[in-house]
């Protein structure tokens, strides 16, 4: 009996041990009052990361929106999260201020102090290039910065129909603080649209949610007017999950194809997506392309396999 236990006890120790720990920036929206619904992705994201047993969150900082945001991070965690309390933070309330000090890069600085983390960033960079630009003795202790941002060259953003293309939100929101990100040797890995394009969640697929349970009653709802938003510009009634794949090359790597030590660099040309940014004729683009020749190298996710949806579908009750 006593050795059982001692190997009980072994086993957990090691798989303690192999968790990733992650420290969690968003743009959360989900749900936020506005003249038209908000993106629903952060907050699936961060439902789907709280089930994942191969990471520890130690931390969450949120961008933009904060107040909100703030409240419903608590929400969220008060119905999904069945492990210790994770600490929330209010970061950058407007992502325009590269270099001031908020208490979400704070919390973060204190919390590299103590340990190697990997830095999920799920909104605009202001907040990790703050942290960087403000405290580069830290470098060292980030293992690696995941972003949801980037794309191949030529490769537009036409999710549903194809009809209508958007623009790459958390790079084009401040530029700034991805050149501090691009210019530090800190290793950084991209899943964004590209690999995202190949996963949509539609109403079939909300049919795992128990509707008696509060929780699951909120999303579905929450979720409602997103897919309605969805169809009226892009044709199909549901949504791409973005930051899932963010997430995904952390907890299912297996369940992508990648660029491994991809060249990365800003490129200036015309804008593909005048329609919704009719005064930028030409802007920048985070493009990689092993025909650059810069020396800053990236893993990019380019696809998302078969199977990685149901990955996301099954952590969206709080039944599970």
């Amino acid at each position: 009996m006593k050795f059982k236990i001692f190997l009980l006890t072994v086993l957990l120790t090691s798989f303690s041990q192999a968790q990733t720990k992650v420290w969690f920036d968003t743009d959360i929206m989900i749900g936020m009052p506005d003249k038209e619904a908000r993106e629903v992705d952060d907050g699936i994201t961060l439902i789907m990361a709280l089930k994942q047993p191969q990471i520890e969150i130690v931390g969450i900082s949120n961008i933009t929106y904060v107040d909100y945001g703030y409240g419903v991070i608590q929400k969220i965690l008060n119905w999904h999260n069945k492990g210790k309390a994770i600490p929330v933070y209010k970061g950058s309330a407007f992502a325009n201020d590269l270099g001031a000090e908020n208490d979400g890069t704070r919390a973060l600085y204190e919390a590299l102090k103590k340990e190697k983390l990997t830095i999920l960033a799920l909104g605009p960079m202001t907040n990790i290039a703050t942290l960087v630009k403000n405290h580069p003795d830290i470098i060292p202790q980030i293992e690696r910065v995941v972003i949801c941002a980037a794309r191949t060259p030529g490769l537009p953003f036409n999710p549903g129909n194809g009809k209508l293309n958007v623009f790459d939100y958390n790079y084009e929101f401040d530029t700034a603080s991805m050149d501090v990100l691009l210019n530090s040797p800190i290793p950084l890995e991209f899943a964004g649209y590209e690999p995202s394009s190949y996963t949509h969640i539609g109403k079939i697929d909300l049919a795992s949610l128990d509707l008696s349970i509060e929780a699951d009653k909120w999303l579905f709802d929450i979720v409602q007017p997103w897919m309605e938003l969805n169809e009226k510009y892009f044709g199909v009634r549901g949504f791409i999950p973005f930051d899932c794949s963010t997430l995904g090359i952390v907890t299912h790597p297996e369940y992508f194809t990648y660029y491994e030590n991809i060249p990365i660099k800003v490129t200036y040309k015309k804008n593909d997506a005048l329609e919704i940014q009719p005064n930028k004729p030409f802007k920048n683009f985070l493009e990689v392309s092993y025909g650059f020749k810069t020396k800053k190298k990236v893993k990019y996710a380019r696809r998302a396999l078969q199977g990685f949806e149901e990955k996301i579908l099954e952590t969206l009750s709080a039944a599970r």
